[in-house]
């Protein structure tokens, strides 16, 4: 049962029971470590999105289900915070799929290698993780505007997000709300979503470390 787990993607790593045990602990860390950034970020007045970085660790470390269960946690930590679950869980789940589908493997660099060899294998990681960005970045914009035009419909919305900094000047141009919550997300993701990929990418090396 526990080699069909892996076989199948959903993990990474050699799964044990003891693996499991270490891989829910770290998975719990991950959200603790999510949210400690994330209220560093707010606390500074960065206006990004910076709650996902250990969960696109986990993602590229250990799989879906570690991602998704790191998602999940942290979100639900969040609510707990802000009294009220968020739909916005949906974005982090997108991106755990689209890292897991995506994911570059890591560069296989022999110590006797040649430069060009170097070179071409940090390259292609590079151009493969951009390709992620770009795709989480457009991807969460687009999922991230539905569920706030749906949340304001159905529930309204009484708190100010970064993204509003944006909208007056797209509402001026007559665009329909749901264009304005999408495209308004844009400049945020193109910045956050790089942070998130490359930093979640090498923090997911050191992650690597401790279950192996």
């Amino acid at each position: 049962m526990l080699m069909d787990l892996k076989k199948s993607g959903l993990f990474t790593c050699a799964l044990s029971r003891k693996n499991i045990i270490i891989l829910a602990a770290v998975s719990i860390t991950a959200a603790f470590l999510n949210i400690l950034f994330n209220t560093f970020i707010i606390n500074f007045r960065f206006p990004l999105f910076l709650d996902t970085v250990f969960t696109a660790a986990m993602a590229f470390a250990f799989g879906v289900i570690p991602g998704i269960f790191t998602a999940f946690l942290t979100w639900f930590l969040l609510g707990i915070y802000y009294s009220g679950f968020s739909f916005y869980v949906l974005c982090s789940i997108a991106e755990v799929l689209i890292i897991c589908a995506l994911k570059p493997t890591a560069p296989d660099i022999p110590n006797f290698a040649s430069k060009e060899k170097i070179v071409a294998s940090l390259t292609a990681l590079v151009s493969n993780l951009f390709l992620l960005y770009v795709l989480c970045a457009v991807t969460i914009s687009i999922l991230g505007g539905v569920v706030d035009y749906i949340t304001h419909l159905f529930m309204g919305r009484n708190y100010y997000s970064v993204e509003d900094l944006f909208k007056p000047g797209l509402f001026i141009s007559n665009m329909p709300v749901l264009a304005v919550n999408i495209i308004s997300r844009l400049p945020i993701n193109i910045v956050d979503r790089f942070i998130v990929i490359f930093s979640g990418y090498f923090a997911s090396r050191l992650l690597l470390k401790f279950v192996k």
